[in-house]
């Protein structure tokens, strides 16, 4: 059983009992081909239906699928998070980072935030040069800037705290 999400508005119950697919409870008879790892060619009922996946993070369990030119979002969640959720529990999973360490020594190149802004995971925070490679520093949650301790040309050792949240 999975409850998808489709946009942030449609809330579907989809549930797949041997080679039947239920959606809110209703059979659908689809016929799905996998063109390539990526695109799919649906036919249900009178509408045939092109399907290329954007993007997917299996941890996060959510994509982005193109059906016929219009990209939707999707975010699903298993039996297992839908329990959490009723417990209260499910907020455990989000990541808590109150700060960032220099991962390696280096010298920093660029600064790509200011302090007080939102930052989503995996946007970028800084250019780190270490060893002659300029490494991007990415948020590792969704956090907001509290206080940036580095400006470009600083020098940094590792474990050292460069910005905090």
């Amino acid at each position: 059983m999975y409850n998808i999400k489709v946009n942030d508005k449609y809330n579907f119950e989809v549930n797949r009992k041997g080679d039947t697919l239920l959606v809110n409870y209703n059979t659908i008879n689809a016929d799905i081909k996998q063109l390539n790892h990526l695109l799919y060619h649906l036919i249900n009922e009178d509408g045939s239906y092109n399907a290329e996946v954007v993007s997917f993070d299996r941890e996060a369990k959510t994509a982005e699928i193109k059906v016929n030119n219009n990209i939707y979002t999707i975010a699903a969640k298993d039996q297992f998070d839908v329990l959490l959720d009723k417990m209260g529990l499910s907020n455990l999973m989000t990541a808590k980072v109150s700060e960032i360490k220099a991962p390696m020594p280096g010298l920093v190149l660029k600064v790509l935030v200011e302090e007080g802004a939102e930052v989503k995971k995996g946007e970028n925070l800084f250019v780190l040069e270490a060893m002659k490679m300029e490494n991007i520093i990415k948020a590792p949650a969704d956090v907001t800037v509290k206080t940036i301790k580095i400006k470009p040309g600083d020098k940094v050792e590792k474990g050292q705290i460069l910005m905090m949240f």
